[in-house]
């Protein structure tokens, strides 16, 4: 039941994501280049090409929801730093859910910036090592903007690399990536913290409860936070 529910919010979040392309660059991925992206992150998910394409028409269509992103700033339990970032339609509803969530698990709600200056925001991108030499592409990135490359693994345990940019060189790098025939299995942005805080488990626990609750909102896209 957990792994639908996972998948189902995966769907929700992209299904925002190809909303709010269409609403700013029209409904055809090939003159949108974010909408491109949503739709790459979609596949990334297991979304079904039925559902991809019915996003897309429903976002092209007179009524479609106007969906904005804000970005909400508090603190969880023992002072870990946490950045919400959501799409909503009413944003009335989403600050009162979201601040309900940090008021009930330990967290409290801050004001704007006073968390955000605590991390980074960088451009990312996850791609499948099949086929490509780590330490050559690595140095090829170095001229657009490469921050950091590294290792990781997918939800179901599968070997990815890990491109970070700043923000600002996401265009370039998405551009070098494609014409080296590279295809990323997801792209975006992440709020990288500065620095972590280590936690013992009884307390690291305590926080994670608090981005469960978070995550939970329909409203919510993603949370980042500073807990190592």
């Amino acid at each position: 039941m957990k792994r639908w529910d996972k998948m189902s919010k995966a769907f929700t979040r992209v299904g925002k994501e190809i909303a709010m392309a269409v609403k700013a660059g029209g409904p055809n991925p090939d003159s949108n280049p974010s909408l491109r992206r949503a739709i790459q992150n979609g596949r990334a998910v297991n979304m079904p090409k039925d559902k991809v394409e019915s996003a897309i028409k429903k976002a092209s269509g007179q009524g479609a929801a106007a969906y904005e992103e804000i970005v909400y700033e508090g603190y969880g339990p023992h002072g870990v730093a946490i950045l919400v970032v959501t799409a909503t339609d009413n944003p009335t509803r989403t600050v009162s859910n979201v601040r309900v969530a940090f008021n009930r698990n330990g967290g409290n709600m801050g004001s704007s910036g006073s968390v955000a200056f605590q991390f980074t925001k960088m451009g990312v991108f996850r791609l499948k090592p099949e086929g490509l030499d780590p330490e050559a592409l690595e140095l090829d990135l170095i001229d657009f903007g490469l921050e950091d490359f590294g290792e990781a693994t997918g939800d179901e345990g599968e070997p990815q690399l890990v491109v970070r940019c700043a923000f600002e060189s996401f265009g370039a790098m998405s551009k070098a990536l494609e014409e080296r025939g590279i295809t990323p299995i997801s792209s975006g942005s992440a709020f990288v913290p500065a620095t972590l805080i280590e936690l013992d488990e009884a307390a690291a626990t305590e926080v994670l409860e608090l981005v469960d609750k978070l995550e939970q909102d329909d409203d919510v896209q993603e949370v980042f936070y500073n807990l190592g």
